[in-house]
């Protein structure tokens, strides 16, 4: 008889609950329907599972960056609508148009081929227009645009139902933000009016939080749906949804002048009392934090990270405590905020959240 399965060694907590809270707060903020933002795993929440929380939220559409996850949220039972949200390229085509899915536009070829597919199929696409007010990454230039929508209504197959664009610098440039604002009106103005199209979208979080959103009946949230404000001063109005959990797998105490994780990069200086933690990069930790003051919360307190963080293990100062082997371990949650261990490691909160890998076990709650 075999015995039963170890818990897991590190495991990430999901908050449904607080996940659905910061959805009500983003459409409270908003004012408009939403459109969910679910691309990479759900910022590292877990993708399936997250969408089937969402999806009893009555939202418009779910956001996805391609068609491999958009697949997933759909052989997972959930119904809503799927928006994909950059440009696609031609063997993906076909399944966007077969399964229904809503594809931005980004040039005639992509659209006469779109059209192409959807009468070989029998249907009518529903497309919306991606026009690049600033972000360089896809979309119609503005230059031309009147004419190249004309264009785009001869082709019968295709119902353009929204017009998108993308802020790139909401969370760093309020002056550039404002003027790309103002020029994403001027643009929905020069194609006959907001009427013409059913949705109007432009806002990320930063964009929701930070600034007008009239012009827009359609917001995407994604990093505030978890939790994170991108600016500051907003913190209070969103509820945690991950905390990034681990063990401590052994304690012991080290003499002075004994070197702590690679390249002895700490050395102690005094008889120190040591934790090591069964987490490391190679569960999405960074390794970027070595060095830099970063914490591990036991037992209601922080204790400082010694030396560098490994693939598997790191190792804390825990001298006059009473942490003992098995103690449960906080990196990240309502104790340390994600976006203190991003600042240490030199990045940003959604290159943390979404770099936890798959070997971290996902719990919902």
């Amino acid at each position: 008889m075999n015995p039963p399965p170890s818990p897991p060694r590190s495991w990430a907590e999901i908050d449904l609950s607080a996940l659905r809270q910061n959805l009500r707060t983003a459409r409270e903020v908003a004012g408009c329907d939403v459109m969910a933002v679910v691309k990479a795993g759900a910022y590292g929440h877990g993708l399936e599972d997250v969408a089937r929380s969402l999806a009893a939220e009555d939202i418009v559409f779910f956001g996805v960056a391609n068609v491999g996850e958009a697949r997933r949220i759909a052989d997972a039972g959930v119904t809503t609508r799927i928006y994909l949200l950059g440009a696609t390229w031609t063997q993906e085509r076909a399944e966007i148009v077969g399964r229904g899915w809503t594809p931005c536009l980004s040039s005639l070829e992509e659209a006469r081929e779109f059209d192409a597919l959807a009468r070989a199929h029998g249907s009518r696409l529903k497309v919306h227009l991606a026009v690049d007010s600033g972000m360089g990454r896809g979309g119609f230039v503005a230059e031309g645009l009147p004419e190249i929508l004309a264009e785009l209504e001869k082709l019968p197959n295709l119902e353009i139902e929204g017009i998108g664009s993308h802020l790139p610098s909401a969370d760093e440039d309020e002056d550039f933000t404002r003027s790309q604002i103002a020029r994403y009106v001027e643009i929905i103005q020069s194609l006959d009016g907001p009427e013409r199209f059913k949705w109007r979208h432009l806002s990320n979080s930063a964009g929701l939080l930070g600034y007008d959103r009239e012009c827009c009946n359609l917001a995407r949230p994604g990093l505030m749906l978890y939790g994170i404000s991108p600016l500051p001063g907003h913190e209070g109005k969103l509820r945690n949804v991950m905390s990034l959990k681990s063990r401590v797998t052994l304690v012991r105490t080290l003499p002075a002048g004994h070197g702590v994780s690679y390249g002895r990069a700490f050395v102690t200086t005094r008889p120190t009392r040591v934790a090591t933690i069964g987490i490391g990069y190679g569960d999405g930790y960074p390794r970027a934090v070595s060095g830099h003051d970063a914490e591990a919360f036991i037992r209601g307190q922080r204790f400082p990270l010694l030396g560098r963080v490994t693939m598997d293990q790191l190792m804390v100062d825990v001298t006059g405590s009473d942490v003992a082997e098995g103690d449960e371990v906080e990196m990240f949650g309502p104790n340390i905020r994600v976006d203190e261990v991003a600042a240490k490691a030199g990045t940003i909160s959604w290159e943390i959240l979404t770099g936890i890998t798959p070997r971290v076990v996902r719990v919902y709650h």
